[in-house]
């Protein structure tokens, strides 16, 4: 598993940032049994630059909590099987899944956080695991998909003693 993170912020939270978001992302694809190793990019961003790419990328002139932009698409949300039939889902170097890229505003867990009554560590955690399970193939536009992404965010966040 690779993770790559780009901090283009200042980040100075008060616990393992880096070490969590691994922890969270080798948790998610244990507990949706991904069978491949994966590569995922994660940017740390603030306010002003996740603006810019929602108006660049999604032509939406807001501040989101966090963006995913997946590179595979699945039959239907977790279901893995066919994706090796597309070498361009792997990089070719590694031999690993190129499942995506994350892009999490920094300001706005902390704003939440402190909206939310919990802590940073835990809305971190939440916000970064709720971008891999998008970029696993989930999706909450329907209400029975977003109360299965919500199971999932909590079965996995509850495995890790990450609790509100």
């Amino acid at each position: 598993m690779t993770l790559t993170v780009e901090e283009e912020t200042g980040v100075d939270f008060d616990f393992d940032w880096r070490g969590l978001a691994e922890e969270v992302l080798q948790t998610a694809l244990e507990a949706e049994g991904f069978p491949y190793e994966a590569e995922v990019s994660l940017l740390l961003v603030s306010a002003g630059d996740i603006l810019q790419i929602n108006r660049e990328h999604r032509g939406i002139d807001a501040v989101t909590d966090v963006l995913s932009f997946p590179l595979i698409s699945y039959p239907s949300p977790g279901e893995f099987g066919e994706i090796e039939a597309d070498e361009d889902n792997f990089n070719p170097d590694t031999g690993e899944a190129l499942l995506g890229d994350i892009v999490l505003c920094i300001d706005k867990v902390r704003e939440q956080a402190k909206n939310f009554g919990h802590s940073e560590k835990r809305e971190y955690a939440f916000l970064i695991l709720h971008s891999i399970l998008h970029l696993l193939g989930y999706d909450h536009m329907a209400q029975q998909e977003s109360e299965l992404m919500e199971e999932k965010q909590n079965k996995i966040l509850g495995q890790m003693g990450i609790l509100r």
